[in-house]
């Protein structure tokens, strides 16, 4: 019977990353830019301690191939304990302080850079990063050539040859994946706030964060599924190489393990049916193994029954890890096996431990 239990939910499993690999082959890739620049942008980057990082970013949008008068950058202080000083640009870039009204401090700072924006058309995206050249370009000719309210864009990682490094590569690729799928099959329900793009306009119609400001997180998800529920049509994924923003990965386990636990502790409040679901599945999926390995010490069930499960979960995960990471940017896959063995423990301890609603990011505990 224990067997049958966990053939059936790896099954199930590998049924949905199919589906999630159909969607994702089904999203055409958008390389145009030879549109003259139309759009003119607000850029909102909340920071809490980012002076490191902050000039990397502004250096980076200093090099985009667009017009310096279309866009402004709103740099949005979230209690830092040093004031940072913007250095000469040629772009209009801005500094407040975040206005803090609710449990959630990205949410306050994008709803205090939205009092403030010279344009309708909004971007958010995170102080540790950089963008790509075109980056402005592929969204402007995207916007003109589609009716849209809405984009979601491609988060990458910028790594070096550690196992740490990697294992973020090869997770946030099954997860930009199953971002880019879920869009394919019609089911999206997921995006980074790295790399988001929408309206004011269409942000108010949506009351904004309304009904999930007592969340710490999920600036970015929560939006985007309010928008599903609301205006499906007005929502697209921009799979353009141009458009993919770098960032970096964290550079120990415990920061790891607590932003693993800060994203998958809003699991339980999506507006999404098929996001919840999906998040079970994925938890079964893992915890089957680590439960299947237990059970095979006490002789509960055979190895090759949990070999065979195994093997059947590492190749729909890899087929689905090739096509995101082929995506993001062409590098060799690297400690695929390992990662595949370890990653079912740490998935299943972050979903557990994400159960108690504690973590720490930027210095706070929420």
């Amino acid at each position: 019977m224990i067997t049958i239990i966990l053939h059936i939910i790896i099954f199930s499993y590998c049924s949905a990353i199919f589906a999630l690999i159909y969607g994702f082959i089904k999203v055409n890739t958008f390389e145009y830019i030879g549109l003259t620049p139309k759009t003119n942008f607000s850029i909102i980057i909340p920071f809490r301690n980012e002076a490191e990082n902050l000039p990397v970013l502004l250096e980076s949008l200093s090099k985009l191939n667009y017009p310096v008068e279309f866009f402004e950058v709103i740099l949005v202080d979230d209690e830092s304990e040093e004031k940072f000083i913007i250095p000469s640009l040629k772009f209009k870039v801005s500094v407040v302080n975040n206005v803090r009204f609710s449990n959630s401090p990205k949410k306050d700072a994008i709803g205090t850079a939205m009092q403030i924006v010279n344009w309708d058309w909004i971007i958010t995206t995170d102080a540790d990063c950089t963008v790509n050249t075109n980056w402005l370009l592929s969204l402007d000719n995207y916007i003109q050539l589609h009716d849209v309210a809405m984009i979601a864009g491609a988060v990458t990682y910028d790594c070096n040859n550690s196992f740490l490094h990697h294992f973020q590569q090869l997770d946030l690729a099954s997860l930009q994946g199953a971002t880019i799928g879920s869009f394919g099959i019609d089911k999206a329900f997921m995006c980074n706030g790295a790399n988001f793009a929408y309206t004011k306009s269409f942000f108010k119609k949506l009351n904004g964060f309304e009904g999930n400001d007592k969340i710490a997180s999920g600036d970015d998800i929560f939006l985007l599924q309010k928008a599903i529920a609301q205006l499906p049509e007005k929502v697209h994924y921009l799979k353009s190489k141009n458009n993919i923003v770098l960032t970096k990965p964290l550079n120990n386990w415990k920061s790891l393990f607590y932003q693993r636990v800060r994203w998958a502790s809003k699991t339980s409040s999506y507006q999404s049916t098929f996001g919840k679901g999906l998040g079970l599945l994925v938890f079964g999926g893992n915890l089957c193994l680590v439960l299947g390995i237990s059970f095979c010490v006490f002789g509960l069930v055979s190895f090759p029954n949990i070999f065979l499960l195994f093997l059947l979960k590492l190749i729909v995960d890899t087929v689905l890890i090739y096509k995101a990471n082929h995506f993001l940017n062409k590098s060799k896959i690297s400690y695929l096996i390992l990662s595949s063995l370890f990653y079912p423990f740490f998935s299943t301890g972050v979903a557990l431990y994400s159960l108690l609603g504690k973590y720490e990011w930027k210095g706070r505990k929420f």
